[in-house]
């Protein structure tokens, strides 16, 4: 068992930047990636990029290259999810997520769900 709590999100004005934190507990941490996804209103939830506990490996899709940054902090536990250059399209709940799969740095489907901060982008 995994247990997840994201925060960092809120209202920022496009163009600003917006570090998402997501704190993860539970059993053998190191053996799990841990992904971020988003949702936006009446769309489907994307996954945006993961990193490894164990080596910190990372993935960005390349949707979002370049602005957004996957990183995690082994003493806090603590996985980061950087978003700069905010769109207005980026307006959505992101989750973070963890799963025990090699692939899941990839995306797919997770085990373990945080429950989502609200990221507002506006113009």
């Amino acid at each position: 068992q995994v247990q997840l709590v994201e925060s960092g999100g809120g209202l920022v004005q496009a163009g600003g930047s917006l570090r998402l934190s997501c704190t993860a507990s539970g059993h053998d941490l190191n053996s799990y990636t841990m992904g971020w996804f988003r949702q936006a209103p009446g769309k489907e939830r994307e996954f945006v990029g993961g990193i490894r506990w164990h080596g910190g490996s990372a993935n960005v899709e390349d949707s979002v290259k370049g602005r957004f940054t996957v990183s995690k902090d082994d003493a806090k536990s603590t996985v980061y999810l950087l978003i700069t250059n905010l769109k207005f399209e980026d307006t959505a709940v992101y989750s973070c997520a963890a799963d025990s799969r090699f692939t899941a740095l990839f995306g797919g489907k997770y085990a373990y769900w945080g429950q989502g901060t609200q990221v507002t982008v506006s113009s």
